[in-house]
């Protein structure tokens, strides 16, 4: 079964190359591997070259972001199994052999679309990490309702991404969540899967973090054109409340957000709990932490 992995990337030298290492370090024998760089001014052209004998296919140049970029690696795509990787996260050892089983045991040839388990690690300090809980997340949560995607352990089957369409090029922070709700709306099946297949940096960097008003009030037009507009009103006005915005701020900086929800996983934990299912040292020597 080969799977199409799809890297959008620009000017993330930074990660890149350990992006790359956790995808080619798996070792799965039908990889179609695809890394579409924007047209990076950093070394990333460098890093993308050291590698390019094990790449299916790789370009530098100006697109229309990142959505676009995505669009354009799959089209070249052959894959059975599509996904895409951004270029400052990371998949575990074995994740892509873990899906295969997955694929395989539900029916590649009908849409589907597969969730994992996600590792959110703080690379500030490297001491702070917590855990996903997708099928709590999908079970208990309309998907119009909660802008939150873990997009790093989701991958879909061919007949998926031709029912569904395209990204939508248009967006640039809520392009993903978008296409889920699409894929929802069009009938397509989510099916969790518990163990942990990739790590999502949290950094100062990420879009995410620096997407500011116009990440808002994108993610409020996606609320508005699936949701009643009142509940797009409702996000704006929250995400804009000084005294939220505040309390925030309180709670990332003495780390409070790791008593609100004892699902969450801290560093020390992970250590405890996940080490039976994959080798930590392993981990570290793959992706050069």
């Amino acid at each position: 079964m080969k799977i199409s992995i799809i890297t959008p990337s620009y000017n993330q030298g930074e990660f890149l190359e350990q992006t790359i290492l956790s995808v080619l370090g798996q070792e799965y024998p039908e990889l179609e591997y695809m890394i579409m760089d924007g047209g990076s001014t950093d070394n990333s052209v460098e890093i993308i070259r050291k590698y390019e004998s094990r790449l299916a296919y790789w370009q530098s140049c100006r697109d229309n972001g990142q959505a676009d970029a995505i669009n354009q690696g799959f089209a070249r795509a052959t894959g059975d199994v599509l996904a895409w990787l951004n270029s400052d996260d990371m998949y575990l050892p074995g994740a892509l052999q873990r899906m295969r089983v997955a694929v395989q045991g539900n029916g590649p040839e009908s849409p589907q679309i597969f969730l994992g388990n996600c590792l959110h690690m703080n690379m500030v300090n490297l001491k702070e990490a917590f855990g996903s809980d997708v099928r709590h997340a999908f079970e208990t949560h309309a998907i119009e309702l909660n802008d939150y995607i873990v997009q790093p352990s989701s991958f879909w089957t061919r007949k998926t991404f031709a029912l569904v369409g395209e990204l939508s090029a248009e967006l640039h922070f809520a392009f993903d969540w978008e296409w889920f709700i699409r894929a929802r709306r069009a009938g397509v099946p989510f099916q969790p899967i518990d163990d942990f297949l990739s790590v999502y940096r949290v950094h100062d960097k990420h879009k995410t973090a620096t997407g500011g008003d116009k990440r808002i009030q994108e993610i409020a037009a996606v609320y508005g054109r699936y949701c009643a507009p009142a509940i797009a009103d409702s996000y704006v006005k929250l995400k804009t409340d000084a005294k939220v915005q505040a309390m925030g701020r309180c709670i990332d900086r003495f780390g409070l957000w790791k008593f609100f929800d004892t699902k969450k996983l801290l560093y020390r934990l992970f250590f405890r709990g996940l080490t039976r299912r994959i080798s930590w040292g392993d981990f570290v020597q793959i992706y050069k932490m």
